[in-house]
This record gives C-alpha cells, structure tokens and sequence, in this order.
C-alpha cells in the first residue's frame, strides 16, 4: 500500500514539474517543448509502473485470502 501511495504522489509531483513546461511551450517557448515532452515521457514509463505495481499487490492480497 506505501508503495503505491508513494508512487502515486511522486506521479502527481512530476505532472506539476512538467505543467510549466507545457504552459511556456504553449507560449512559443520552443526549448520548453522539449523539457516538456521528456517529462511526458517519463510520466508515462512512471503511469505504467505504479499499473503494474497495483496489479501485484492485488494479485498480492488474493493470494494470501
């Protein structure tokens, strides 16, 4: 359960990194754009691991009932 909490909170932490990002880009700041998409990018890998890190403490708790 720490574990995803502690997952879920450092997620919420880099959307707010990368929002500035994203706001500068949107104000033709072209060197933002790419910080942004990197951070995206890693938002994504970092999504995907706290799916999979739910998905075993499910797989977790059933088995131990």
């Amino acid at each position: 359960m720490n574990n995803i909490l502690g997952s879920w909170n450092e997620l919420k932490a880099l959307v707010e990194a990368v929002e500035d990002d994203v706001v500068k880009n949107a104000n033709g700041n072209a060197s933002a754009g790419v910080r942004a998409r990197r951070g995206l990018r890693l938002l994504k890998a970092k999504a995907g691991n706290l799916v999979k890190t739910t998905i075993a403490e499910e797989k977790e708790r059933k088995d131990k009932i």
